[in-house]
């Protein structure tokens, strides 16, 4: 077997900094570098000179073209490719690419969701340049990571707004410091590290199930003899195949400077996960979805389907994503490392309680910011994050903060030392804060678990929310410290009116509990938003966009056309779902369970012709139960069609999204419970589909 060199892999696809030193001027570089770390703004000669080598470098690599490479509100990425070729006088070419090709693109906005912020005729569009993520090749062609924005202004992708609410951050954050007498630091970076989940199914099965084709979800499924009751998938032995997979996966990553770090199978069938280390967030966001993408294309390649959907399968957990978020300086200090003595770290404890106000402030925003049709399905169903967001503390931290709460010395957690009863086994201290699987905000030594993000979403817009709201703490504790006349006085007053204001939100034990819930809502008054549709209209509450205008991640317009875009996005896959629900019924079950009812009349028919008194009870009763089945399938199939055609009339999305919640929900939820009792009693012979035991047995 070669060896493979990882460090002479890792980024070879990627124009970074150890290219840009190579093969750019010192001053170039020096300018580039300000523009990138400072946020200084572009000088055209420098992104002349920037094109110029990119150009070469990637030409080096085998690439033919060059594509803005975007983000737009579809929730997926966005590429339109040109090529290089310029012609010249004498009827060659030449391979060009100018400053101007890399700062600005023009792709037609007119087919983009963009909320009413354009009309369709109105098609001009502009994607521009981000130089903070680096450019890289896939598929012979020169990717640039762009922002996209409509002929007005309005940012029309996810990119903006992220790389807005990072500088939020990053000012907000900067004026707290200087208040503790940091002048060192020259900036504040938020960073993320997505988990992400998925399933690996057989091509071959794919391609037997119009469900999973249209959709991405099993609409239909009968649940198999053994799903995940013995827990013995999960970081179990990886299959061959799936060893396969995962080993071309890492290679294609780390050719992009994607950080792939840890992989094994999940809890349920078929279910696995990739962990890569945590980098800045919009480069984050960029390698994640780029990460989906491979994995689809790399799952391919081995026969098989890489499913991102959060729910593809009922009755076994669904797919997350694990947003690591934390927030550190230029300077290499992570603003939410407690240390050695966390009660004594004044500036630790004002940035917690800054994302603990936050995330109760916002919780509505937080919830909203993971809501697609997808997740619905997944959230508070005993497998992931209930929809009431709490945050996850831990008994060290929390024991501080109860302590500055009533004004006592904090006592401390007693450091234990784990010993297993074996001496050849090391001793090694126990971490002073367990994990909690149920929590959706969870503090994991030096940052943020947010757990509530579906597995195919994009994380900007998590990210856009989280960052805007800790923001929006620290801009009002920087206005009230920067007027104090005792500092040290005023900081631990306010530390200690936050945490008595915002405890509510704490929360340490079972959020799977039924308890839990109706503490949340009855007593601790916290939202409890269990769809897209509960959810989707608190992003227009006056508070929210007052917070997000005044951090300057959105405008009014952009507010109100991320509402209509995400709530038109929702009905749209629900349409989508229970039109394919009417066309699998019509055209593939109702006619199997037929052919097999005639099967079964004839098997009797021809029994009772050979030996009348025989009472063929297991033929006779199964089409007694079948014929039932077959009459409830065709009302439920039929009102469920008539509730979708009343879609049509509905002129506004969210009454549409209440309707599909109402009416559309529960009868696509009906039909599946009758087909799903009607495949346990037809002969896989007859079945139309694969089985869920042949799909998550299939790799």
């Amino acid at each position: 077997m070669e060896k493979l060199n990882v460090p002479e892999l890792f980024g070879s696809l990627v124009f970074d900094e150890r290219q840009m030193k190579e093969r750019l001027s010192a001053d170039v570089f020096t300018s580039l570098k300000k523009t990138i770390d400072e946020n200084v703004r572009l000088d055209d000669q420098v992104a002349e000179a920037v094109a110029e080598e990119m150009k070469k470098w990637a030409i080096e690599k085998g690439a033919t073209h060059f594509t803005h490479w975007f983000q737009p509100l579809t929730g997926v990425t966005a590429e339109k490719h040109d090529s290089f070729i310029t012609p010249t006088k004498d009827g060659g070419i030449i391979m060009e690419f100018s400053g101007k090709e890399l700062i600005k693109g023009e792709p037609d906005a007119s087919s983009f969701p963009s909320g009413g912020l354009r009309a369709t005729f109105e098609a001009r569009g502009y994607t521009a340049w981000d130089p903070t993520s680096y450019a890289f090749i896939k598929d012979r062609t020169l990717c640039i990571p762009t922002a996209f924005c409509s002929y007005s202004g309005e940012a029309l992708d996810k990119k903006t707004p992220l790389l807005r609410s990072m500088q939020a951050v990053n000012r907000q954050a900067l004026r707290v410091l200087r208040l503790f007498g940091n002048q060192d630091v020259k900036h504040v970076t938020v960073s993320v590290g997505p988990e992400q989940e998925y399933f690996l199914i057989d091509q071959k099965m794919f391609d037997k199930r119009p469900d999973l084709i249209y959709t991405g979800r099993t609409l239909f499924g009968a649940r198999p003899p053994k799903g995940q009751e013995m827990d013995d998938h999960y970081f179990g032995v990886i299959k061959p195949r799936v060893a396969a997979f995962m080993e071309e996966l890492d290679q294609e990553l780390w050719k992009l400077g994607i950080l792939a770090k840890t992989e094994h199978n999940e809890v349920a069938p078929a279910q696995h996960e990739l962990a890569p280390i945590y980098t800045t967030t919009n480069i984050a966001t960029d390698h994640n979805q780029l990460t989906m993408e491979i994995m689809q294309k790399v799952a391919k390649r081995h026969g098989m389907v890489c499913l991102l959907h959060e729910k593809p399968f009922k009755g076994v957990n669904g797919s997350g994503k694990h947003n690591n978020w934390s927030v550190s300086t230029d300077t290499g200090v992570n603003l939410l490392s407690p240390g050695e003595t966390p009660h004594d770290n004044a500036q630790f404890l004002l940035f917690l309680c800054a994302v603990i106000q936050a995330v109760d402030d916002y919780q509505d925003l937080l919830r909203l910011s993971v809501a697609t049709a997808g997740n619905d399905h997944r959230l508070g169903a005993n497998e992931a994050p209930p929809a009431i967001i709490s945050v996850f503390l831990g008994e060290e931290l929390t024991g501080i903060l109860n302590a500055i709460k009533n004004d006592e010395p904090y006592e401390g957690v007693e450091k234990v030392t784990m010993k297993l009863g074996v001496h050849a086994l090391p001793r090694f201290s126990r971490d002073s804060t367990d994990r909690n699987r149920t929590s959706p905000f969870a503090f994991t030594g030096n940052k943020f678990e947010f757990r509530s993000l579906g597995s195919s979403n994009s994380i900007a817009c998590a990210n856009i929310m989280l960052n805007s709201a800790v923001a929006e703490s620290l801009r009002q504790y920087a206005d009230e410290l920067e007027k104090a006349d005792d500092f040290k006085t005023a900081l631990h007053d306010l530390i200690r009116r936050v945490i008595r204001e915002h405890e509510r939100i704490l929360f340490d034990g079972n959020g799977y509990g039924e308890e839990w819930v109706k503490e949340a809502t009855e007593v601790r008054g916290l939202s409890n938003l269990r769809t897209t549709p509960d959810a989707m209209p608190h992003l227009l509450d006056a508070k929210n966009k007052e917070m997000l205008i005044r951090q300057k991640v959105f405008t009014e317009a952009e507010v109100e056309s991320r509402c209509e875009i995400m709530l038109e996005n929702y009905n749209k896959t629900v349409n989508i779902e229970g039109l394919t629900m009417v066309d699998m019924v019509r055209k593939d079950y109702l006619p199997a369970i037929e052919e097999y009812l005639y099967t079964l009349s004839r098997a009797v028919e021809s029994i009772k012709n050979i030996s009348p008194h025989v009472k063929c009870k297991y033929e006779v009763s199964t089409i007694e139960k079948l014929t039932d089945l077959t009459d409830n399938i065709l009302d439920a199939v039929t009102e469920l069609e008539a509730e979708l055609a009343k879609l049509k009339e509905i002129g506004n999305v969210m009454q549409i999204s209440f309707a599909i919640r109402d009416e559309v929900l529960p009868r696509m939820e009906k039909l599946r419970d009758f087909v799903d009792a009607a495949e346990m009693l037809t002969s896989g012979k007859y079945w139309p589909v694969p089985s869920y035991g042949k799909i998550l047995m299939s790799v």
